[in-house]
């Protein structure tokens, strides 16, 4: 299974959409948002592309109550998890959330094989080992909006455990 791994999109709906259609050209199944999409309104365009998509609030939480409503417009296809998410895809155990000491702290504890977060706008793919030896990928895809970085966002194969960070808008790939 391939999975879009975006975070802190900041109502840019543009570079969200942008972000979901070049990875559902790549193969992408699903999309996970670690969080600070802000309003509600955001994610809109990103659904009108068919795949699943899995969503955090971040520190910049927006209007919940909004988010719950386009939950339930979306006939299960938009699954807001709120603060923090624990999923079981493809038969990976991935925990999301936003803030990147957070995620490191939870991919230290070797539960998971994968943790994705976001919140430092700083696109990075490391494999660590947890208290218990096992081994955990935390996936941090920077910032979609390109606020403050380069927009990128990270094209994950669960099958191949492959995370690639690509760049919004270019043929570029750094595979780590």
């Amino acid at each position: 299974m391939k999975l879009c791994i975006v975070s802190d999109s900041h109502d840019r709906a543009d570079a969200l959409e942008q972000a979901v259609r070049e990875a559902k050209a790549a193969g992408a199944q699903g999309v996970i948002h670690c969080g600070d999409l802000i309003g509600a309104q955001t994610v809109k365009p990103a659904l009108a592309h068919g795949l699943p998509v899995h969503l955090i609030h971040g520190n910049n939480v927006g209007d919940v109550q909004a988010m719950h409503f386009q939950m339930g417009k979306s006939g299960g296809q938009l699954r807001y998890h709120g603060a923090d998410a624990r999923l079981e895809l493809a038969g990976r155990r991935v925990f999301v959330v936003h803030t990147d000491d957070y995620g490191y702290a939870m991919a230290c504890t070797g539960l998971w094989d994968i943790v994705c977060c976001g919140h430092s706008h700083k696109a990075e793919v490391r494999e660590l080992t947890g208290v218990n030896g096992k081994q955990t990928w935390l996936v941090n895809p920077g910032t979609v909006a390109g606020l403050a970085a380069p927009a990128t966002w990270v094209l994950a194969d669960l099958g191949a455990m492959r995370f690639d960070i690509h760049a919004l808008g270019h043929a570029y790939t750094a595979t780590l």
